[in-house]
């Protein structure tokens, strides 16, 4: 059986071996995951090799979780701030835990507000933070309202999430991100 029997329909051959790749490279990682973005954490872990690249993850999905996490409430949930923060704290937690001074590490994070059961006054979003050893990165995705489902939005911003953290293993992704045509992608330094 390939590989690819073996995780059905999971994951396309491509981001499969996107994830190998991410397993076999030095860096790990913390992820925190709050709102959306799960699936990756989920795709992660369904390919050989998790142990080689996540520390921890975690999703602090109420909001007491959240607080407990980051220390003190967030001034908004989805933010800019709020990813950053979160993957900050992230990355002081993979700086506790990894055995090996040598290892790279990453802190991962994202808050997103997709689809749900109830009608959403503003625009569905994500906010993935990424904490190197000298930087933030904080990554906007803002998503066609309307155009996907709760799944097709997830899959979204679990595919950006798995992305950036490919880069972030100095891994090449040579195709381009899809979006829809009102849909924006920004990256800023925090």
């Amino acid at each position: 059986m390939s590989k690819e029997q073996a995780l059905g329909s999971l994951l396309s051959p491509q981001a499969s071996s996107l994830i190998a790749q991410i397993h076999t490279s030095p860096v790990m990682m913390v992820l925190v995951i709050t709102g959306g973005g799960t699936q990756a954490l989920a795709d992660l872990l369904v390919v050989p090799g998790a142990s080689r690249t996540l520390l921890e993850a975690l999703v602090p999905y109420s909001a007491k979780s959240l607080v407990e996490f980051l220390g003190s409430p967030p001034t908004q949930a989805v933010s800019v701030a709020t990813a950053a923060a979160l993957a900050q704290a992230a990355y002081r937690r993979a700086v506790l835990l990894r055995e090996n001074e040598t290892i790279p590490l990453i802190g991962l994070s994202c808050t997103a507000t997709l689809v749900t059961d109830r009608p959403k006054k503003g625009a569905h979003r994500a906010y993935i933070g990424l904490r190197t050893e000298k930087q933030t990165h904080v990554y906007t995705l803002t998503l066609q309202k309307g155009a996907r489902d709760r799944q097709g939005e997830e899959r979204t911003v679990s595919d950006l999430l798995l992305r950036i953290c490919a880069e972030a293993c100095n891994i090449k992704v040579i195709e381009s991100f899809p979006l829809l045509p009102e849909e924006r992608l920004t990256v800023e330094d925090v």
